[in-house]
Parts: structure tokens; C-alpha cells; sequence
């Protein structure tokens, strides 16, 4: 094992470096009337400003600060980073925006760091936190956050494994939290119209769905490197056993790439829970399976060229290329429907401009996924990506995972969320938290 001397650094020394070393992050206060507006949005009052934490501030999270901050309804009072110049960019892209957006600006203090989470969950001025770190993390951290009182937006897939899954969910209800997954399609115009299209019979019962996403899993195996200085690797493994670094799972801060981590079966599903949580989740809500799943699995074999779910109605859904990425096509009894980000194809074609009718169907709508969940928490409500909805989209993604390692068909209980009569599949549903990191499952 390669030695960090980095790693011993203590979160004390680390905070008071990042104190000196963004000694001028802050904006001076400014006084902002309640009902200005700054882009046509209506500010809030600093006193009505939700107060957030962020945990895991790489490249996705980072984007996160900026995405809240856009809603003008937000004060980020502490981050958690395990890597220091990761957080130095964070702190830099926060100066940035209220260096632009000056009419914002409401802060005096600077943005403490730390290097474990929990001290972070122990401050009383967060309302909530924004869980942005590796999947192998999720668990561990949202249900610690949900029992020290906070509310939680969390990064899709919810976790890595069904058991985490539920046991995130179990905290939120148990602590009576407000939960969002990141799951962010559900607040996009095109996925939405393509849900109520479906859910109101526009293209008849619908047969078989394809979603092309890209490939399972493979068990980590890339060769061991020095461990940049700045980063804890220990921390960054936290629940995990030991796994020596490489910069293909935490890469370098001077390269703006997402790091591969998710490719890996120790710290995430690959592509088939990363764009899966997106692809597989439009699926469950368009069928309206939300709260439940397939109730078949077959991996590839002599019988499934690709991985196949069937849920209890017949309806079939495969892992599968077809000519558009990261895509979901919809074949029904009376046509078909094509999706993928910013794009919709209707067969027939009149569908594209189909006016879902006030007496229809209609599915939640939220026009601004980061406002929607901070609403939430104003009023006390589930947002439009509740916890035990990502949960279930999550499952989705793992039991395919599943189905994949072990290449044969698989019988699912969505409502007891066990594989029947599998005794080596069931084994599969969980892992071993080390350390301090166990939760209840």
C-alpha cells in the first residue's frame, strides 16, 4: 500500500488553510428587498433563504451549487470534500456566481470545509444537504443525514445496492424528511409530455420499450498510482474496503471530466444505473410503476439476446442499441414514441404537438427540479423524485446488474424486494459497510 502523507492532514488544519486561502470568497452582504426580482425571478428575503450543505463537491457537485444558487432561494453555509482542490474549485465557482449576480449576494462569512461529513451534519444552520459524492457513499450519508434532521437532495442512482436503497428510504420516513433524488428528467418538458402520452393510451398498450444505454459493471482492476496531495483516500473509500487509488475513480482537479468510478462494481452499477437511473426511471414513470418494478429478469442467454424485464402486465423492456443514445423507445399497439433529451419522435406524427387535456391524465409537473425539492420543504410535501421513487428506479438498474452477473432468468418480488426461490441472487442485494460506516438494513 502507497503512502499518503496527505491523508493525515486534520480537518482543523485543512479548514483553517481554506479560510486563508479564500479569505476573500465572500460578497459583503447586501441587502436584498423581499420581491426584487434578478433573470425575471422573484429574490427572497435573506431571512426566508433555505440554508444548504453540500457533501462531494467534484464535478457533479459543483454543478449542483450553481444549479441551486440559479434559484435565488438558497444560502450554502458549509461543504464536505474529501479532495482539497476540489473543494478550492467549488469555493471558486460560488465567487464566481455572486461576482456575476451581485444583486444576490447575501453572504459574510466564509464557507467552512471539512473533510468528514458528519461534522458538517452537525451544524444547526443547515437545512439540507446535497449528497453529490460516489454511489458506494449514498447510503451511508443520506440516512446519517436524515437522522441528524436534515432534509436531502441526493444524486441518482439512490445507491448501490437494493438493501441501501430501502434503508434510505426507511430514514427519510423514520426522521419524516423531505427526500429528492436527482433524477432530473421528471422535471424536463419532453419527458413529461411523453409520460402523459402514454399514461392516457396515445399509442395503445404498450408492448415492449427499448432502452439503449451503455454497458454493466466490470470489478475494478485498473493498476495502483501515487495518491495525489490533497486527497484523503481513506475517506474517499470510506464505507468500502480498501482499494488501492487510481485517477481513473478520483481524477486530477486540472482535468473537467466525470471520473470513471461508476464503471466499477465497488463504487457504482455502470452505465446501466448511471444513465439507467435516467432512462429506466422515464420507463417506470410512463408505465406508472413507481412504486413497484418487473417482475422478470432474464439475463443474456441462449433465450435473450439482451437483458429483458417483463413486469406482471406482459409489457417487456430490454437493455438494448438501437439507433438513438441514451434513448428510450416506446412501441405500443397504436404507434410508437422515441425520446432522448431535448428530442421526441411520434409515430403518428401528430402526437408531437398533442395538447394533454385538462380531464386527463396527468402526472406531477415541476418546471425546475432544485425549486421543486426546496418547495417541498417549505411545504412538508414529497417532491416530484421522492426517495422511495428513485429507490425503485435504483432497483430497476441493480437487479439488471444482477441479472447480467449471474446470466440467467431471475423471478422478482417488487413488494417484498427479493428474488423468489434464489437464494445465491438474494446475496446480492447488499454488501458490507466497513468501519464506522454500517447502517441499518
Amino acid at each position: 500500500m502507497k503512502k499518503n502523507n496527505q491523508s493525515s492532514v486534520s480537518r482543523r488544519q485543512f479548514v483553517g488553510q481554506t479560510a486563508k486561502a479564500f479569505a476573500g470568497i465572500m460578497i459583503l452582504p447586501r441587502f436584498v428587498v423581499g420581491g426584487k426580482t434578478l433573470n425575471g425571478l422573484k429574490m427572497k428575503a435573506p431571512s426566508d433563504l433555505i440554508q444548504l450543505g453540500f457533501i462531494g463537491t467534484g464535478k457533479q457537485g459543483r454543478s449542483l451549487t450553481n444549479f441551486f444558487l440559479k434559484t435565488r432561494e438558497i444560502k450554502i453555509n458549509a461543504i464536505s470534500e474529501v479532495y482539497q482542490g476540489k473543494a478550492q474549485l467549488t469555493l471558486d465557482s460560488i465567487k464566481e456566481f455572486y461576482q456575476k449576480n451581485t444583486i444576490a449576494g447575501t453572504y459574510s462569512d466564509i464557507i467552512p470545509v471539512y473533510n468528514d461529513f458528519r461534522e458538517l451534519l452537525a451544524l444547526k444552520n443547515i437545512d439540507a444537504v446535497v449528497i453529490a459524492a460516489p454511489d458506494h457513499w449514498h447510503a451511508a450519508m443520506a440516512v446519517r443525514a436524515a437522522e441528524a434532521g436534515k432534509d436531502i437532495y441526493c444524486e441518482k442512482p439512490l445507491s448501490l445496492t437494493v438493501r441501501e436503497g430501502r434503508a434510505m428510504v426507511n430514514a427519510t420516513r423514520n426522521n419524516n424528511r423531505v427526500f429528492q433524488t436527482g433524477s432530473m428528467q421528471r422535471s424536463w418538458n419532453e419527458f413529461r409530455q411523453v409520460t402523459e402520452l402514454i399514461r392516457n393510451g396515445y399509442i395503445g398498450e404498450i408492448k415492449s420499450v427499448k432502452v439503449n444505454i451503455g454497458p454493466p459493471p466490470t470489478p475494478f482492476n485498473l493498476p495502483e498510482e501515487t495518491i495525489p496531495e490533497g486527497l484523503d483516500w481513506l475517506k474517499w473509500l470510506g464505507p468500502n474496503s480498501f482499494t488501492h487509488f487510481n485517477s481513473e475513480l478520483a481524477p486530477p482537479i486540472t482535468q473537467d471530466v466525470f471520473p470513471r468510478w461508476r464503471m466499477y462494481s465497488e463504487f457504482g452499477g455502470g452505465k446501466v444505473t448511471d444513465w439507467g437511473a435516467h432512462m429506466f426511471d422515464i420507463v417506470q414513470w410512463a408505465l406508472d410503476m413507481d412504486h413497484s418494478g418487473p417482475s422478470q429478469v432474464f439475463g443474456p442467454d441462449n433465450d435473450h439476446k439482451y437483458l429483458t424485464y417483463q413486469y406482471p402486465n406482459g409489457t417487456v423492456v430490454t437493455h438494448e442499441p438501437w439507433e438513438w443514445s441514451n434513448a428510450i423507445l416506446f412501441q405500443g399497439s397504436e404507434g410508437v414514441i422515441k425520446v432522448q433529451r431535448g428530442k421526441v419522435e411520434t409515430t403518428p406524427a401528430s402526437l408531437n404537438d398533442k395538447i394533454i387535456g385538462a380531464n386527463e391524465k396527468h402526472v406531477y409537473k415541476s418546471e425546475n427540479h432544485y425549486k421543486d425539492f426546496l418547495q417541498a420543504m417549505r411545504d412538508r410535501t414529497k417532491p416530484i423524485c421522492d426517495v422511495e421513487i428513485g429507490h425503485r428506479t435504483a432497483s430497476m438498474c441493480t437487479i439488471g446488474n444482477i441479472g447480467y452477473q449471474l446470466k440467467r432468468p431471475l423471478q422478482w418480488d417488487a413488494n417484498n424486494e427479493q428474488f423468489i426461490n434464489d437464494a445465491e441472487a438474494n446475496a446480492l442485494l447488499g454488501r458490507k459497510l466497513y468501519n464506522e460506516w454500517a447502517i441499518k438494513i
